[in-house]
């Protein structure tokens, strides 16, 4: 069954327990035998528009050699999936991958505060908030993934929902915050415990 795989934005749902809404949500999702599409660019909701067109932006003032929406599968735990925004291509392999997040000003402003600070404390900052913790989840599942030790989280401020604004913003370095993740192995463990089930069922399918 092609829908039978844990996505990059699946992380925050399987790592719930199994009674909340949102795991049984996937579980509905990983049998329906439908891979869902998004068209971001057309959606009514104001923040996905923006931060489609925030993301085209943003791969414009990357160097050459990184590809957008690259999809890569674990070697692994073959149900386990990502789409990397942005994977540093060489020779054929992913070598780096930025993970692109926006957010209003006021985020953006608390985030400031840890832009040069130490890698313990930022991080302990984005696991103490729910949908910072969220966003280091899914990074730890890409670098999973891929096999990496360490990759980017970064954090895009937005301006304005406009879209015709957005369209014709020039992104600056300082509007941009990068936090270095490496790998935890508590949650990737976490990851592959809550994925194992899933496996096991894709498994039983395919033979």
């Amino acid at each position: 069954m092609k829908s039978m795989y844990i996505g990059s934005g699946d992380i925050k749902d399987i790592l719930k327990g199994k009674h909340t809404k949102g795991f049984q949500n996937f579980c509905r999702k990983f049998f329906s035998d439908e891979i869902p599409y998004y068209n971001s660019f057309n959606s009514p909701i104001d923040a996905l528009r923006t931060g489609a067109i925030l993301e085209e932006k943003y791969f414009q003032m990357l160097p050459d050699g990184y590809y957008p929406q690259y999809k890569v599968s674990s070697e692994e735990m073959s149900v386990l999936l990502a789409t990397l925004d942005f994977a540093k291509i060489e020779s054929g392999k992913v070598v780096d991958f930025d993970e692109l997040k926006t957010c209003f000003c006021t985020d953006f402003l608390i985030m400031q505060d840890y832009k040069d600070s130490e890698y313990d404390e930022y991080v302990s900052f984005l696991k103490k908030v729910s949908k910072y913790k969220q966003n280091y989840e899914q990074v730890q599942h890409q670098l999973y993934v891929t096999g990496l030790e360490e990759a980017n989280l970064a954090y895009l401020e937005v301006q304005t929902y406009d879209d015709e604004e957005n369209k014709k913003r020039i992104i600056l370095p300082d509007e941009v915050i990068k936090f270095r993740i490496k790998r935890d192995s508590e949650v990737i463990e976490k990851i592959k415990e809550r994925a194992a089930f899933f496996q096991h069922i894709k498994d039983y399918f395919k033979n």
